[in-house]
């Protein structure tokens, strides 16, 4: 017994050390986030219970398989961690596959037979079936980890289910780009570069899906001197396209085309208090677009 706690003490630890830093990246995700500002707190709810469950479903999967290969003579750490690490539907399938049968050691000589072999192999003795058919009995009651790998891969599979209807459907997402909160886009863009170092936000990026808003929080020191400069090129303008920067800070909302500038733009803040400003890039086709955004 003593042995058996110690040979799953390194897979327990394991499995609490991933179970902890899951919960320290959506930490430090939240702090980094202002408490994802503009995203309701179903939706990172609902995804985090859908990983928990899928490494609950890849668990008691994996238990149940290394309770069937030590019955049946095969590598049952192995397994378990082929099991764990190709995700359950993968891994039982080629469990199933490949698993050998279930074998009984013959009393005389001690070589391992099947449970439907009535002379073993090896020696010739006779085996019994009844001891045979009490040792499949005994397996019952590894099932239990399967029952529960079953239920836990439905609330896993229920959980993300309500995570594609609500964000699908925008529920829970603020999407308002003068909004004093985050916004939060559901589409793609296809970035070289963004970095916000010493006060500069550099922003290269390829191409966006329509209407994606990319942003970048700044302080203003002083409003009625300071100005926001942007240096902004459009390599590619599609008819109808445009490239739009929105300042944003509570009840103040200013937007400017900067699709086509012929110079750096220099934009005064004095129509804003001191403090953070949200600086927002809204994208509507242009591509191949390079910007440098800084206040000064």
């Amino acid at each position: 017994m003593n042995n058996e706690k110690k040979r799953n003490l390194p897979v327990s630890i394991g499995i609490t050390v991933i179970l902890l830093l899951i919960f320290l990246r959506f930490g430090l995700y939240f702090l980094k986030s202002d408490g994802f500002s503009g995203l309701s707190m179903m939706l990172p709810v609902l995804l985090l219970c859908f990983i928990l469950f899928a490494l609950c479903t890849s668990s008691l999967f994996a238990a149940w398989v290394y309770q069937d290969c030590k019955r049946r003579g095969d590598d049952p750490i192995l397994w378990a961690v082929v099991v764990f690490a190709a995700t359950p539907f993968i891994g039982l399938l080629i469990y199933f596959l490949r698993r050998s049968e279930i074998k009984t050691i013959c009393p005389a000589c001690g070589h391992r037979i099947s449970v439907k072999a009535n002379y073993c192999e090896e020696c010739g003795t006779h085996v019994e079936k009844e001891d045979n058919n009490v040792m499949v009995k005994q397996g019952i009651y590894h099932l239990k980890f399967m029952i529960a790998g079953v239920v836990s891969m439905v609330l896993m599979l229920a959980c993300l289910t309500g995570f594609i209807v609500s964000a699908a459907a925008g529920k829970g997402i603020n999407t308002n780009i003068a909004s004093n909160d985050r916004v939060w886009n559901l589409g793609t863009i296809s970035m070289n570069h963004s970095a916000y170092l010493d006060g500069v936000w550099k922003l290269d990026f390829r191409s966006a899906s329509e209407g994606f808003v990319k942003e970048q929080n700044m302080t203003i020191g002083d409003a009625d001197v300071q100005l926001l400069y942007a240096e902004i090129s459009c390599g590619k303008v599609p008819d109808g396209a445009s490239l739009v920067l929105w300042l944003v800070q509570g009840d103040v909302t200013k937007s400017i085309d900067v699709t086509n500038l012929s110079e750096p733009l220099e934009y005064p803040l004095n129509e804003f208090e001191n403090g953070k400003v949200h600086v927002r890039l809204q994208i509507n086709g242009v591509e191949d677009t390079v910007s440098e955004i800084y206040i000064r």
